[in-house]
């Protein structure tokens, strides 16, 4: 068996002490992190991913929090308690575990540093990391890129969102509605984010991949950080990553890309001494990122028909206008003071309605609805429906209160935003 010639012997490469305990940290920290932080490790369960219960994306965090709670109590006076199914991934609770994992890191690293003094460089296990970060950093590529690809990260605006002021929405609703509005730019951005993925699972173009990843997880990270979304730690975190593979080969894409001088092939280090094994992990890498890229396109194609704008739309689906609203056979006239009369209805989602109140304020109630009955057991509201087209009238009782509403249904296109379209010539901007 023939020696892999590219595989430096670690007695002859000598790294300075600044080098081994930051690879030394870095090893422990990035290592755990991508380990034990929800979604990272759930990427490579592929086509799978659908059979495991709804908590499987999170279960490391929920095993490690008696731990991590102890150490917020005991290190940081931080009682955050983890909340699994919130959607933020930027809870007290995960501070408290970043905190925890840099705390372990460092003192592994101080160990490590003192039991292993003698090394002077790591050349194997280096190349050994590197694959490790390409390929967990890969997994996340594909797990967001095919979220937007297949739009279901960010979908069209909801109907009430047409209704509501600009004002009352965050920063990050803001973000989410701009996004969500264009599906071709949303799938550009995934297709960006896809392409860093697949490159990355690739060994020859992993370079290329981590180049692309660094400036899409920038991107990511800058988003997250001015408009307020919940995902700055895992960002920043993949970012991180980016950079790390990248930073290698630095040398030489300054040489290629900005002082124009020739540079020769890539010399990646090898994984085993064998070139056979060698190969043969080239191709696992491959298969791996086939793998999870297949699980991802899974995974998103049933979210679109699920939640997103492939679901089943209710029978009343639309944004339905109240021209009369009595109570008691009283008719209660549109007045912006009235804490009772609806001024909207919105039907979206199955199992749920939007009401508009006078003042603007729009109320999610969770209701079943049929062609025949609407029933809102938390607003103590039942209701017989009967349509006729576009008309629409309720006749039963609200908040205990004999109610009947007459309703019509606003048509979409009278919204700006849905009746704009794409135009090649414009004599002017168009701001609406």
């Amino acid at each position: 068996m023939q020696p892999d010639p590219r595989q430096s012997d670690d007695a002859a490469v000598s790294w300075s002490l600044a080098t081994r305990v930051a690879f030394r940290f870095f090893v422990v920290y990035l290592g755990s992190f991508c380990v034990t932080f929800a979604q990272v490790v759930f990427a490579f369960t592929g086509v799978l991913a659908g059979l495991l219960p709804d908590g499987a994306v999170i279960w490391q965090m929920v095993a490690l929090e008696p731990l991590t709670r102890w150490f917020g109590r005991t290190a940081l006076g931080v009682d955050a308690v983890l909340v699994p199914g919130s959607g933020s991934g930027d809870q007290a609770a995960i501070w408290v575990y970043v905190a925890f994992l840099l705390t372990v890191s460092a003192l592994a690293t101080v160990a490590w540093s003192v039991l292993d003094r003698r090394r002077r460089a790591y050349p194997r296990l280096a190349a050994w990391f590197a694959t490790f970060l390409r390929v967990c950093l890969g997994g996340q590529m594909l797990f967001y890129g095919f979220a937007k690809v297949v739009p279901t990260q960010m979908p069209s605006p909801p109907l009430a969102a047409l209704i509501e002021p600009l004002g009352d929405l965050s920063p990050m609703a803001l973000l989410w509605l701009q996004v969500g509005t264009s599906h071709p730019y949303e799938i550009a951005l995934g297709a960006v984010e896809v392409l860093a993925g697949v490159l990355l699972f690739i060994p020859r173009t992993a370079t290329a991949g981590a180049l692309v990843s660094l400036v899409g997880t920038g991107q990511i990270f800058l988003l997250n950080m001015t408009y307020g979304v919940p995902v700055k730690i895992l960002s920043f975190h993949l970012f991180l990553i980016s950079a790390i593979l990248v930073a290698p080969e630095a040398r030489r894409l300054v040489e290629a890309l900005i002082l124009g001088r020739g540079v020769g092939p890539e010399v990646r280090p090898a994984l085993f001494d064998s070139r056979r094994r060698d190969r043969l992990a080239k191709v696992a890498q491959v298969l791996l990122g086939a793998w999870v890229l297949a699980g991802c396109l899974v995974l998103n194609l049933h979210s679109w028909h699920e939640f997103g704008d492939g679901r089943p739309k209710p029978e009343l689906y639309g944004i339905w206008q109240v021209t009369d609203f009595s109570v008691d056979g009283t008719p209660r006239p549109p007045l912006l003071t009235d804490e009772l009369r609806w001024q909207r209805v919105v039907f979206d989602n199955a199992g749920v309605i939007t009401y508009q109140l006078m003042d603007g304020t729009l109320v999610d109630v969770a209701a079943e609805s049929t062609p025949d009955s609407l029933v809102v057991t938390a607003e103590d509201g039942s209701f017989a429906v009967d349509r006729a087209d576009d008309e629409l009238r309720l006749t039963g009782r609200w908040r205990g209160s004999p109610t009947s509403v007459t309703l019509h249904r606003q048509p979409l296109e009278d919204f700006t935003l849905r009746n704009r379209g794409f135009h090649w010539v414009q004599e002017a901007p168009f701001f609406g």
